[in-house]
């Protein structure tokens, strides 16, 4: 029997729950991405399910194999957030949640960018609340930059839709290759959300904000909805691979001087999100199952370490690498847990990591772009060094801090152990990801080639790490502010919106100087002063109301 009613559907209906039941039912949310999950996979494809909104046909539902695969994706994602939410007595978070995971899921089945731009809005207005849910002054602010700058890319969602519908008659969700003023603002909006240099700022600064919750919710989502995006819409498209390549260096530099472990992952989510879009820019085959597959695998190992970092900083109240170590004399089973994330975005044998980026390796070298497969190399080192040794040792090991906190509370543990299971299971028996995926597939990971590579990679990686530390050489754990590109809307904005207003107020004033100089040298203008202060009166509340918009902008850039 086919799954005849929209995915989405539950979720929204349980985030309804989620609100006006007593919090104590909060336990049985969890069944929701769990039975629908099994109904989803069991029943066979949903049906397709169509609206006709006056001249256009919306396709609310329409399935393959790419919008499946993400779709059991997000629903595991879903299941073990929840999980490790049930210690929470905060409506709040169970209700952004569960939407913000049905905006996801409708997302990946939407057939056309009208109901795709309906979801993406959804995913940044309900993905802000896990934001604004931590209750301070820099989590407000931060939640206010970052809903703008998702705000925009469903802006520029909308008008690409519109301009690519004006040029090709339709607006279903297809391959549209670059080559119009619609393309690049789809890749735009795209590149927002897949936090593209120079518009990634957004996941740095919000995320290290969110609550331990929310920021295990927020990289399950959003960023895997814009790699689904680009996947089917630019596959093969050479752009992409010198700004996935891109992706995967320049945050290393940031993460290895990062003292905010929190942040640190942050920035070796956009270091992995560089593998994915690589992948797609070469377009073919493998590169494509290598994408789609590493994001499967990044939601999971991902989320488990922004896990094990979320519980020490319930535990303890502070997530700086400064202020942790010894953290495992009495959180032993975190530790461990943390340890089998970091093992799996290191891409070690057995572990999901290796399993899939290895495929995006592979297809580099096949594409022919040596240099570029280099940069992946030297990524993937820069990757080991911040979130398979740095997270760890400096939350866990490094100098003893004298923090003893109690382990983390037991419902956080069994999502870090699922979550753990779930690495660990794949990267030993990867045909269970490789059968799911949507592409021909017959790579084989473990070979000699494959796994001496990497193995080698790590061994050099880990020397490396111990002999800078032991020479006082690697960068240490500081209570400093690192200055990203975000410089530019948190201060330059501002700055310029304040010039902005300077200038505009100036030249209302000249225009007044004016208006009385001219009527004292024209006595008949004195006739109708009556309509010229009118008129003057008018220009000013005009010229206020702009000052007044501007002002606003100013000081919510400024926040």
């Amino acid at each position: 029997m086919s799954y005849a009613i929209p995915a989405f559907l539950p979720f929204f209906l349980a985030a309804i729950f989620a609100w006006v039941m007593p919090i104590k039912w909060r336990y049985a949310l969890v069944l929701v991405p769990l039975i629908n999950g099994l109904w989803l996979f069991f029943s066979g494809d949903p049906s397709a399910i169509n609206v006709q909104l006056h001249i256009f046909e919306l396709q609310i539902v329409k399935v393959d194999k790419l919008s499946l695969l993400f779709a059991y994706l997000f629903h595991i994602a879903c299941f073990i957030c929840l999980i490790y939410a049930l210690h929470l007595k905060d409506k709040v978070q169970f209700v952004a949640g569960l939407a913000y995971a049905g905006s996801a899921i409708g997302a990946v089945f939407a057939g056309d960018f009208l109901t795709l731009f309906i979801f993406w809005e959804l995913l940044a207005l309900t993905s802000a609340f896990l934001v604004f849910a931590r209750r301070t002054k820099a989590s407000q602010s931060a939640g206010v930059r970052y809903l703008m700058i998702q705000i925009l890319s469903g802006v520029a969602l909308l008008v690409a839709a519109i301009m690519h519908y004006h040029d090709v008659g339709s607006l279903d969700i297809d391959f549209v290759g670059l080559g119009s003023v619609a393309s690049y603002l789809f890749l735009f909006a795209f590149g927002i959300k897949a936090a593209f240099p120079f518009l990634h700022t957004w996941l740095t600064d919000a995320y290290p904000e969110a609550t331990p919750v929310g920021t295990v919710f927020l990289s399950a989502f959003t960023t895997k909805v814009a790699i689904y995006m680009l996947a089917r819409t630019f596959p093969g498209e050479d752009l992409l691979v010198y700004i996935g390549a891109a992706m995967t260096c320049f945050p290393i530099f940031y993460a290895v001087i990062e003292n905010d472990l929190r942040k640190v992952l942050a920035y070796s989510l956009i270091n992995q999100l560089g593998f994915m879009v690589c992948g797609i820019g070469i377009g073919t085959a493998l590169a494509l199952n290598g994408s789609v597959a590493h994001a499967f695998n990044d939601v999971i190992f991902k989320g488990l370490l922004f896990m094990t970092m979320g519980a020490v900083l319930t535990r303890v109240g502070h997530i700086n690498g400064s202020d942790l170590g010894g953290l495992h004399k009495t959180m032993p089973k975190t530790t461990l847990f943390c340890i089998v994330g970091a093992a799996s975005i290191s891409a070690f044998p057995l572990f999901s990591g290796f399993v899939s980026k290895s495929m995006v390796m592979a297809a580099m070298i096949e594409a022919g772009h040596e240099y570029l497969w280099l940069m992946l190399l030297f990524a993937s080192a820069g990757v080991f060094h911040h979130a398979g040794i740095k997270i760890p040792f400096f939350a866990f090991f490094a100098h003893d801090s004298g923090l003893r906190p109690k382990e983390a509370p037991t419902n956080m543990l069994v999502a870090m152990g699922i979550a753990s299971v779930l690495c660990i299971a794949i990267g030993s028996y990867p045909d269970a990801l490789y059968s799911l995926l949507p592409w021909e597939n017959n790579y084989v990971a473990y070979d000699i080639t494959h796994t001496l590579t990497q193995l080698q990679l790590l061994f050099f990686s880990a020397l490396a790490f111990v002999w800078l530390n032991k020479q006082g050489l690697y960068p240490p754990e500081l209570r400093s502010v690192n200055i990203d590109f975000e410089v530019v809307y948190r201060k330059g904005l501002p700055t310029l919106g304040h010039q902005f207003a300077k200038l505009a107020n100036g030249t209302l004033n000249l225009l007044i100087k004016g208006k009385h100089a001219v009527t004292a040298l024209i006595p008949d203008m004195n006739r109708n002063e009556d309509a010229n202060s009118a008129a003057l009166t008018l220009r000013m509340v005009i010229g206020f109301v702009l000052l007044a918009i501007i002002a606003l902008i100013t000081e919510l850039m400024a926040l």
